[in-house]
């Protein structure tokens, strides 16, 4: 009697509907959108016609400027007050015009003192930075450019910074 009252007297509940459609289309728009995504950004689609198939190695290069590269002598400055003993290596190497590279070795020692000069007083704080090169780098270029005239002298490359 208690089975034939539990079949009248009460419904069953309703069963709970399944999310795995949801989920399914959840996971494939993502993977469709991806792939999508790739496709556009590789340039398998939507990509602009290309004239003639390039190779990387068959590229057109432009041919690199003419330039004179002019060394400096090897500075060694004494940094320490009294016994801290600190020196800095300094090497480098100038980026010239080639009609002006002869008139640059004329001015070396007065871009040797120029330079020597500026390193002794910048400060050992700031020599140990590890950003303080690029900064450095371009005050002494700024020096030497004074010093050897404008349009000469394009660059300073900096082969040795050692501080010991």
């Amino acid at each position: 009697m208690a089975a034939e009252q539990n079949l009248e007297g009460e419904e069953e509940p309703p069963k709970k509907k399944s999310k795995l459609p949801l989920i399914l289309g959840v996971v494939l728009a993502l993977v469709l959108g991806g792939g999508g995504f790739f496709a556009v950004y590789s340039g398998m689609i939507l990509a602009p016609p290309t004239v003639g198939e390039h190779h990387a190695d068959e590229e057109d290069a432009r041919p690199l400027p003419e330039v004179a590269f002019v060394p400096v002598d090897p500075l060694v400055i004494n940094l320490g007050q009294g016994s801290s003993n600190r020196h800095l290596k300094f090497r480098a190497q100038l980026e010239v015009e080639p009609s002006a590279e002869k008139e640059i070795v004329t001015m070396l020692p007065r871009v040797t003192d120029v330079l020597n000069g500026y390193l002794r007083a910048v400060s050992i704080a700031e020599l140990e930075e590890p950003t303080s090169l690029i900064k450095l780098r371009a005050q002494m270029l700024r020096r030497i450019q004074i010093v050897t005239g404008e349009g000469r002298v394009h660059d300073l490359l900096i082969m040795e910074f050692v501080l010991n």
